[in-house]
């Protein structure tokens, strides 16, 4: 979940205040959005093929819970001897749930035993890496070209991944993998937000996660047929040789062409996207030619990263808001793998955890619209780790008990994750949005860099691993409190707005507390 480049405008609630109905029409003042309308046929059908490329993100992501999956194993030279004792060279693995994974591939035990987690840990780097770069290659090149490239790379590596037989040989394909996944993921959000009119972006930023709660159930699905891992492996991959035909199916964001100077594509495209959704054509290339002559003159200076920093108040709320992109980062992955270390049947496990994912993103889009960003953050995260700490207390043998409050607390975490992401991008004025949710993702990243070992750490204690995923949300939820509720109010603009939204203060202009 690495996404940025969100350009957002402001929302409004049922239209109360002046103010609010003119930030919701504002759209009407920009003739790329009018061309094309808020959302039609067209903005459908666009994103009904670029959503299936959720579902590779979530299998490569998640496929380590099986692909590295922990067998039972005795030493096969003695088994009187210790598995682990320094004479026991060779063993002999139980095949029984599973007919071989990395572990068993590359005798990943005892001491060689967090290779495992480490392997995870440098994929999750790879997402980091790619969401910078091919974010980067998108400024430059394009939304539509950097995604292809994504998809042939994440197809290459990915099937190549299945036959290496070397495990450091494996864990490079696998960063290369994960590099192009965060690349799909970056290219493919920024270009859905960019056709997406404003009043429908809310929904969309959340209906877009849906396919990877799907991915991660059906995950489970393809690795209880495929047993193994060589199998698996090929198959979560093969999935992307479909998702080539972007290079015919998918178009080129209008918007960046408009603002990379090419007005004449940007018209056309526009002009197909009208006649899709019924609209007049008439009037767009005038409209654009006149309204790229307007852009020639002058513009908005861009913030930097200090600029987050430089006040107390944009500092305070930059702080809190990336710990809980940190958060989700850490508590989201680092559950799901949990739940596959549980004990039990870990099919079952994983798929019951999968299951509760798509509830809880379809209750998110409630929650925001009916509670604000504020209380929904503050209850999911709250939900997680209440449920992870009381998993601290409930013995390890209660496996049913164990996995029913673990999936819980993911189901906290699959409504925290859609929230901060529109919450962030409420909340960081247009100068730096792009980069303030840039550098929260980062922070995502970090989490779910960490969560692998954290999830493994259930060997030392069974307790450890619940307390850290619940005492983290937790204090993730208490940040919340400080921070404003973005719910309805114009986007700050300045960094002068976003040090000053959210300041109580008392002014004849009526607004305290960000409240207009």
């Amino acid at each position: 979940m690495g996404e940025s480049n969100i350009e957002m405008r402001g929302r409004t609630e049922d239209g109360v205040t002046a103010t609010a109905k003119k930030s919701d029409s504002k759209w009407n003042l920009d003739p790329v959005q009018k061309a094309m309308g808020q959302l039609g046929w067209w903005h459908i059908l666009v994103c009904a093929v670029v959503f299936p490329l959720k579902f590779p993100v979530a299998w490569h992501q998640m496929g380590i819970i099986f692909l590295g999956a922990a067998m039972n194993y005795t030493c096969s030279s003695n088994s009187s001897l210790d598995r682990c004792s320094s004479e026991c060279t060779s063993w002999n693995y139980d095949t029984s749930v599973f007919s071989s994974t990395i572990v068993s591939e590359w005798n990943l035990v005892c001491e060689k035993a967090n290779l495992v987690n480490l392997s995870q840990t440098i994929f999750m780097f790879g997402i980091l890496v790619g969401g910078v770069l091919f974010g980067s290659l998108a400024d430059k090149f394009g939304r539509r070209p950097p995604l292809v490239i994504a998809v042939i790379i994440q197809l290459i590596s990915g099937v190549a991944t299945a036959y290496i037989p070397w495990f450091w040989g494996f864990v490079v394909l696998r960063f290369i993998t994960a590099v192009a996944t965060g690349g799909t993921m970056v290219t493919s959000f920024v270009l859905v937000m960019e056709i997406i009119g404003p009043k429908w972006r809310e929904l969309f930023s959340v209906l877009y996660q849906i396919p990877f709660n799907l991915g991660h159930l059906t995950l489970a699905g393809f690795a209880y047929f495929l047993r193994d891992w060589h199998h698996l492996q090929f198959g979560l991959s093969i999935f992307s040789l479909l998702l080539v035909s972007y290079y015919w199916l998918v178009p080129e964001s209008p918007r960046y062409l408009f603002t990379s100077g090419n007005t004449e594509k940007a018209v056309q495209l526009l002009e197909t996207a009208a006649k899709r959704n019924n609209l007049p054509t008439e009037n767009i290339r005038s409209d654009i030619e006149q309204y790229a002559k307007t852009k020639t003159h002058g513009g908005v200076a861009k913030g930097n990263l200090l600029d987050l920093f430089r006040t107390p108040n944009m500092r305070a709320k930059t702080l809190f808001m990336c710990f809980n992109w940190f958060v989700c980062g850490l508590a989201f992955f680092g559950v799901a793998q949990y739940i596959g270390h549980s004990g039990g049947d870990i099919y079952t496990n994983v798929a019951i955890g999968a299951a509760l994912e798509l509830p809880g993103t379809l209750i998110c889009i409630y929650m925001m619209k009916a509670y604000g960003r504020k209380k929904t953050l503050i209850t999911s995260n709250t939900l997680t780790g209440l449920t992870m700490l009381a998993i601290a207390f409930v013995p390890s043998t209660v496996t049913w008990l164990n996995v029913g409050l673990a999936s819980i607390g993911l189901v906290g975490m699959s409504i925290s994750f859609p929230t901060v992401y529109l919450y962030a991008g409420e909340l960081f004025p247009t100068v730096v949005r792009n980069v303030g949710i840039g550098t929260a993702s980062m922070i995502a990243r970090i989490g779910s860099m960490i969560a692998p070992f954290v999830a493994g750490m259930g060997v030392i204690s069974h307790w450890l691993p619940p307390m850290i995923f619940g005492i983290t949300p937790l204090i993730g939820a208490f940040f919340v409190f400080f921070l404003p509720e973005t719910q309805g109010h114009p986007l700050p603009e300045t960094i002068e707005d976003g040090e000053n939204f959210g300041k109580r203060n008392r002014q004849s202009n009526g607004v305290e507390n960000g409240k207009h």
